[in-house]
């Protein structure tokens, strides 16, 4: 049986099999049932990994065996091999979190945090910079940015952007608005982010950016993040951003921002005008 590799490959992904696993299972769902030398014929798997693919699969979940003379595997059917996925993912998952949430986790960290910084001290500041790729990843650094944030926190963003962080990070800006810390988001507030204005409010400074199309985070007046690219032109995959740390490169973008801020309208106004 031949199956596309570009088929195999998505399998592999979206499973975690390897190549011997991710043919053996779709040699076995193209017969239902099979023995394990008729599968390791149709699947161009060597018949002496073919045993132990068949019992990986076996404790995966992906197939059950069926015994007799000869031992035969029958398929499960793809949606229940999906679900019983999903919860070894989750559970694997939560077993992962308790370890690291562990004494012996928090040792671990302790241990990393002391080295990374004993190491900062031996970085030059222009070296504190890097790229960041994919929407997902930009995500994860402006939420430790924030994480870290004492004093202040600036977020400019579209409006598609201010809904995807009233999503994300609400809870996190509140915390900060308990702590404190003077949060300022600057957006378009049109039909699409009036929800995500309404929503973040109570923990952010909001003022409406009528011609808003950049895209940044400044925290403490310390570190930046600017995004490179128009999201509305781009898919979340190919988003990509620069992170620096420099007071000097923050300080200027945050007075800069100080001057168009004062010329903005708040929020509450703009809803008003939808």
């Amino acid at each position: 049986m031949v199956v596309e590799k570009d088929f195999l490959n998505n399998l592999r992904h979206f499973f975690k099999l390897n190549l011997y696993e991710a043919k053996v299972w779709t040699a076995l769902l193209s017969r239902g049932i099979s023995t394990a030398g008729e599968l390791a014929e149709i699947s161009n798997v060597p018949r002496s990994r073919a045993y132990d693919v068949l019992e990986s699969l076996e404790k995966k979940g992906f197939i059950s065996l069926k015994t007799g003379k000869p031992i035969k595997y029958i398929a499960v059917q793809p949606k229940e091999v999906v679900e019983r996925v999903k919860k070894f993912v989750h559970l694997e998952a939560a077993t992962h979190a308790k370890k690291l949430d562990s004494s012996r986790g928090a040792e671990m960290v302790k241990g990393l945090d002391s080295l990374y910084k004993n190491g900062v001290q031996f970085v030059d500041v222009a070296d504190l910079s890097t790229s960041v790729k994919g929407r997902g990843n930009l995500n994860m650094q402006i939420e430790t940015m924030l994480k870290n944030a004492e004093k202040s926190v600036v977020l400019v963003t579209s409006a598609k952007g201010l809904a995807r962080k009233s999503e994300n990070f609400a809870p996190l800006l509140q915390e900060l608005s308990k702590k404190g810390v003077d949060v300022k988001i600057a957006a378009p507030v049109t039909k699409e982010s009036a929800d995500a204005v309404k929503n973040l409010m109570s923990s952010a400074e909001i003022r409406h950016a009528s011609r808003q199309e950049s895209r940044f985070c400044v925290v403490d007046n310390k570190e930046v993040l600017f995004m490179l690219m128009n999201d509305a032109e781009i898919h979340p995959n190919y988003d990509a951003g620069v992170w620096v740390n420099s007071p000097f490169f923050a300080g200027a973008i945050s007075n800069m921002f100080g001057v168009a801020w004062k010329e903005m309208e708040p929020a509450d106004k703009a809803l008003k005008k939808l």
